[in-house]
């Protein structure tokens, strides 16, 4: 794994809320670590009510994770595009993240119970 990115168990229950609707709850969430930029929690996608979410267009490429796909969120009054993403195919250093998803805080919130 690049030295700068750290995979581990995120501790505790984890919540992921939209438009007041809770998308998911896990207790099998992962924390990575990368670099100086904030934790990001990733949710089994087992854990998240997919339904709710609709893939995008967009991808992105990381150097260090592989392409990442991504996933609009419908809400009751709204679309929170380019909401979620997700490695299907993660670079064999971080497969742990296979699977699961992250969220943008700033679109959604993302929090410890």
């Amino acid at each position: 794994m690049a030295d700068h990115i750290k995979i581990r168990k995120a501790q505790g229950t984890w919540v992921v809320r939209a438009g007041g609707a809770v998308l998911g709850e896990s207790t099998n969430a992962l924390e990575l670590s990368e670099g100086d930029y904030p934790a990001v929690i990733y949710f089994p996608r087992t854990d998240i009510a997919m339904a709710m979410l609709d893939a995008t267009q967009t991808s992105t490429h990381c150097p260090h994770k592989g392409d990442a796909n991504y996933f609009s969120i419908q809400t009751k009054s709204t679309t929170l595009t380019d909401a979620a993403w997700s490695y299907e195919a993660p670079l064999d250093p971080v497969e742990r993240i296979k699977d699961h998803l992250a969220f943008y805080p700033d679109k959604v919130t993302v929090e410890r119970v």
